[in-house]
């Protein structure tokens, strides 16, 4: 209007900082649709005012349009994977590009945010499949791992249980031949005359019916057939000899 019919106010604009974000959808370099969500913060130059009320009718709808161009430009360059580990540099190629293009009409792009990549239902379906199956495979190594070790340390256990067994054993027989080695010695010296063939054979018959004794006495034996004649310790004894004879001719 001429100056001296008086003025008319044209519109506001806010130099406050704005965000918009936008929902963008493309294709990776591996065939998988995703939803890109930029997150666009800028605001207007106040040297700059007049450009950004005049030079642009709608602000929003431009910079929505210089986000898809950078993002479908750069998302179908990558695969799914990449996507996401380079999130940060396709927020920068949309920052970088908005830059350029926004300030020659007076606004100023503040930063940048991929804040979500969202890929296409089934694709995430499967995504969340074979992270599962990683993980089960993963879960039943190490639960066959822990098992193993148990198996093994119970092995182990087994073998030093047995072990400590023998010895035991070992040194009851040892304690027993020494006994009775003491006790040969002792009658021979005590009872002049005597062999230690004579010693063995009366230890033989004391051990004879301290075995029948303990057979009568226990109350859930089972039928023992056994010989019962004072002759039957002397084929016991006899046995027991050639045993011996035997296991040391054929240990030399």
């Amino acid at each position: 209007m001429p100056w001296f019919l008086g003025s008319q106010l044209a519109g506001h604009l806010t130099l406050r900082l704005q965000q918009l974000d936008v929902r963008c959808e493309t294709k990776t370099k591996d065939n998988v649709f995703v939803t890109v969500v930029a997150s666009i913060q800028y605001r207007a130059l106040a040297d700059k005012a007049s450009d950004a009320f005049y030079k642009l009718s709608n602000t929003r709808t431009q910079i929505q349009a210089y986000v898809f161009d950078v993002i479908r430009a750069s998302v179908p360059k990558l695969d799914l994977d990449d996507v996401f580990e380079q999130k940060n540099d396709i927020a920068k190629a949309v920052e970088d590009e908005l830059e350029k293009a926004m300030s020659a009409y007076g606004y100023q792009i503040v930063q940048t945010l991929i804040v979500d990549i969202e890929p296409d239902e089934h694709v995430k379906r499967a995504m969340n499949e074979i992270n599962a199956a990683s993980r089960m495979r993963l879960a039943t190594k190490e639960k066959a791992e822990a098992e193993k070790i148990i198996q093994i340390k119970r092995a182990e256990g087994e073998a030093e249980s047995k072990y400590l067994a023998g010895l035991g054993i070992a040194r009851q027989r040892q304690a027993i031949v020494d006994g009775l080695r003491d006790s040969v010695l002792g009658f021979s010296v005590n009872v002049p005359g005597t062999t230690a063939k004579d010693v063995m054979d009366m230890v033989l018959v004391t051990q004879y019916f301290d075995t029948m004794k303990e057979i009568g006495a226990t109350s859930k034996s089972s039928a023992v057939f056994i010989p019962h004649g004072p002759g039957a310790v002397r084929d016991v004894a006899a046995q027991i000899r050639d045993g011996l004879l035997q296991s040391q001719v054929h240990h030399e």
